[in-house]
This record gives structure tokens, sequence and C-alpha cells, in this order.
């Protein structure tokens, strides 16, 4: 099956590139009469420091999504690999995992959708991991977009300043949140870190700060509810027995949402859907 290579520019004049495989039409047509999809296209949304080139987790994704008549569409954010050069309007600019502001993924995401709708899809699955997760539902939740019909949360983690502190792991945390504000406050907020927890990475004092400060911007339990269209959470059993940012995370949802807890003993996951 052939592959796109295709490319947005954001409303705030960041290029990003992203892959499109399309069904073939007589397959899309067999199986919209045989197995209707509520969807007729899905974005991908990768991890912290993934890509659309890399995030070999989506493979089999991808394929069944095809086999069922969607296209699929796997996309960078400006959050793609570790450090990335960014093109922009202005000129390169630092971008990447290292230097990104989380809540720029909103201008990502739409142009992604759009580029979508601006080819005739108008029932978008948006299906994110990880941080990708997050984001997806962040976006979704502060500036949705009409065209998102079903959100597929994959192991989204709770970026909580206080969950965090309060885990065995919270004098570790907290010796990172103070390092970064003291480079902030030093006017040095761009200096990268070698930070050890939530996950091990570079990240500028600044980035830091923004997804692990107090004021919680990103933690989805403040989210979730404002999402309206059908959102399946899932949750992977070792992660939530051993990953502080999965502990208790989803009961934490289903108290939420209102919404049944399925644990698939063979799968090892924890799905919440609303």
């Amino acid at each position: 099956m052939l592959v796109d290579l295709v490319r947005v520019t954001t409303a705030d004049g960041v290029r990003l590139d992203g892959a499109l495989r399309v069904p073939p039409e007589s397959l899309a047509a067999l199986r919209s009469a045989a197995v209707p999809l509520p969807i007729d296209a899905a974005i991908l949304v990768h991890g912290t420091g993934g890509s659309f080139y890399s995030s070999t987790m989506f493979e089999a994704i991808a394929d069944r999504l095809l086999q069922l008549g969607a296209a699929v569409l796997t996309i960078n954010t400006r959050g793609h690999d570790g450090v990335s050069t960014a093109v922009t309007l202005e000129g390169p600019r630092r971008s990447g995992a290292a230097y990104e502001v989380v809540d720029h993924c909103r201008h990502d995401l739409r142009a992604w959708l759009d580029f979508l709708v601006e080819r005739g899809y108008g029932r978008i699955g948006l299906i994110g991991h990880s941080l990708g997760a997050v984001k997806a539902i962040y976006a979704q939740a502060r500036q949705a977009h009409a065209a998102v019909d079903r959100l597929v949360a994959i192991s989204p983690p709770r970026l909580s300043h206080s969950h965090f502190a309060a885990s065995p792991k919270g004098p570790q945390f907290l010796a990172d949140v103070a390092a970064a504000e003291s480079l902030q406050h030093e006017g040095r907020g761009e200096s990268l870190m070698d930070v050890r927890f939530p996950l091990p990475y570079l990240v500028t004092a600044n980035g830091y700060l923004d997804k692990y400060g107090p004021d919680e911007r990103y933690n989805i339990l403040k989210h979730l509810a404002q999402i309206a269209c059908p959102t399946l959470l899932i949750f992977g059993e070792e992660e939530v027995a051993s990953n502080v940012a999965f502990a208790g995370l989803p009961d934490a949802c289903r108290t939420l949402l209102n919404a049944e807890l399925v644990v698939a003993a063979s799968g090892g996951t924890n799905a919440v859907g609303s």
C-alpha cells in the first residue's frame, strides 16, 4: 500500500510532517457496507520524543483501521524526537520533546484535522499514545474540533505535581522542580536539564515546569469531563501497578466520568469508556 508523505503549517507558522495511508476504494466501500465504522479517518499522535516514522506501536492499529476502510494519518507534533529543528515562518527554531510547550499541541492537532477535512473526511478518530494521548484530550477539551467523532487515549499519564510530590519518588521530583525553578529565576529557562522523573530525558527548565509544575495544566482529570465525543481510555495493568504516573488513574477516571471500567485479564489492560 502506498504512503503519501504530507505536510501542514500550523496557525502559528510551524511546519509539520506526516504520512497518509488510504485504503483502496473497493476495500473502503466493501468494509463500509459490511462493518460500518463510526469514523472515515484516524489521526495517530505519538508520545514524548516519538514521531510519525518511529512510533512502531501504532503499526497494528493502523493496519487494522485500513482493513476496516478508514484512512490513517500518522503525524508529527512539534514535540517530535528528543531534540529537533523546527522550520517556521520566522526561520529555524529549536524544538522536539526537550523544548516543547504542550499547550501548542492545540495548533498542531487542529492543522492536521483541517488537513483531513479539506480532503473530504468528516468523521475523524483522534488516537494518541502517552503524551500524545494527553495532547488529544487537552486539545479536544480546550478547543474542540467539530470533525472529531471518537477519541482514544492509550496510556495517558497523570501529569500532576501534587500526585508526584506525594509519591515515593516525591523528594527526587521536588528536587528537579526546584532546580528548574532556580534556572528559570536566573533567566536560564531554556537551559537543558537531565531529569530522571517521571521519565529520563533531556528537557528545558521551562519545559519541565510547563509539564509538571504546580498549575497542573495538563492533568487529564481536569479535562476529561469537557470532551463531548465518545472516548476510550486504555491503561496497561503493569504500568498502573508499577508507574506512579498511572497509579490509581483508571479508577479516578471511572469515578470522574461515572463510566465503565473494563479489565481485560488476557490482554493485561484496563479500559475506561465514556
